[in-house]
């Protein structure tokens, strides 16, 4: 099992200097990449990322020469990395590469697995030598390789780590069906009832005042770089809050029950409602099921995704009788034919488990 650990960086200002350099490094030569391919491919060739690459390699330090400061993983790796973009997209997975762009970018470069060195809370990388973290590499196997990523004002190394298949003994508590919704983001087959932090909601007005304060800063100003760190420090708070939530969510299911049985939600037609996209995207239903997916294997539990076209909802839970119709304002309900009443959400969960 691969499994990747984040820890944040305390690195010295000479230190942040070469990371910024490393990644407009790796954004560059994602760039000439991505030009060149499609040159390529417009003239009728068939481009290859380990073409590209050998032809970059035979001219990067003529035309480049401040390159040479810069350690060769992070003009390395945005070969390969956009050879998988492109098979994504041929695959119908994923839209097509595009340009990145200073600042509308997220920042990172890669390091190989043999050019990083972990002791303790230090790490030792090429060209800058150690970097303080602030805490130890909790996971052990074989090291596969990290990256090196920008969060507004702070730094984090992803350390990418094989770990060997462990078998713990599977949870002793009871099944359990989960559905995923917005007025509570979970409501459990046993009748539990999870509310959600929607850290974007309760944000969206200091969101919207400090965007506003953005748009006023002249470009290329002092200011508005300190106005673009508080919008980038503003969206990792909203981030960190709803990604602990989640965490925290997902390993009590995991470790408490033996199994989780879920909703296959197709989540990406769902986000194309406008009314409801924000509300979707600040409860992260992907995202939970990401963590299911992992977490259930870590921890010896079983993960069930149920048919996105099952009628749970509209499905007694009791007798089993489906009705030919259900709003989604409508929140309970009463069977026609067993008479019990149901709330929406729980009786879907119990269709789940079911």
């Amino acid at each position: 099992m691969i499994l990747a650990h984040r820890i944040q960086l305390d690195p010295t200002v000479k230190q942040r200097v070469y990371f910024a350099q490393a990644c407009g490094t790796a954004r560059l030569t994602w760039n000439w990449a991505l030009a060149e391919w499609n040159r390529q491919y417009k003239a009728g060739q068939k481009p290859t990322w380990a073409g590209l690459k050998r032809n970059f390699n035979a001219i990067k330090y003529v035309q480049f020469p401040w390159m040479q400061a810069i350690h060769r993983d992070a003009h390395a790796q945005p070969f390969a990395n956009l050879g998988k973009a492109f098979t994504a997209f041929f695959l119908g997975t994923s839209a097509r590469p595009t340009f990145k762009k200073k600042g509308k970018c997220r920042d990172s470069f890669a390091v190989a697995n043999d050019k990083l060195r972990l002791v303790g809370k230090t790490v030792i990388l090429p060209k800058i030598g150690a970097v303080r973290m602030t805490e130890a590499l909790r996971f052990t196997g074989r090291i596969l390789g990290a990256n090196v990523t920008r969060e507004a004002d702070r730094w984090f190394l992803s350390v990418r780590v094989d770990m060997p298949d462990l078998a713990p003994p599977a949870p002793t508590g009871a099944p359990v069906g989960i559905d995923l919704g917005l007025k509570s983001f979970a409501v459990l087959s046993s009748g539990e009832k999870i509310k959600a932090p929607k850290p974007l909601a309760k944000a969206l007005r200091r969101l919207r005042l400090l965007s506003r304060r953005l748009t006023r800063k002249q470009k290329g100003s002092a200011n508005r770089a300190k106005a673009v760190m508080a919008v980038a420090g503003l969206h990792r708070r909203i981030r960190n809050i709803r990604q602990d939530f989640l965490h925290k969510f997902t390993t009590g299911l995991a470790k408490n029950h033996s199994e989780v049985c879920i909703e296959d939600l197709a989540v990406s037609n769902m986000v194309r409602n406008w009314c409801l996209a924000r509300a979707i995207s600040d409860v992260a239903w992907s995202e939970t099921r990401r963590q299911l997916q992992y977490k259930t294997r870590l921890y010896g539990s079983t993960l069930t995704v149920r048919n996105r076209f099952f009628a749970s909802s509209k499905t007694c839970a009791d007798c089993g009788h489906k009705l030919d119709a259900l709003p989604l304002s409508v929140r309970t309900w009463v069977c026609p034919v067993c008479g019990t009443s149901h709330d929406r959400d729980e009786n879907a969960a119990k269709n789940l488990l079911d």
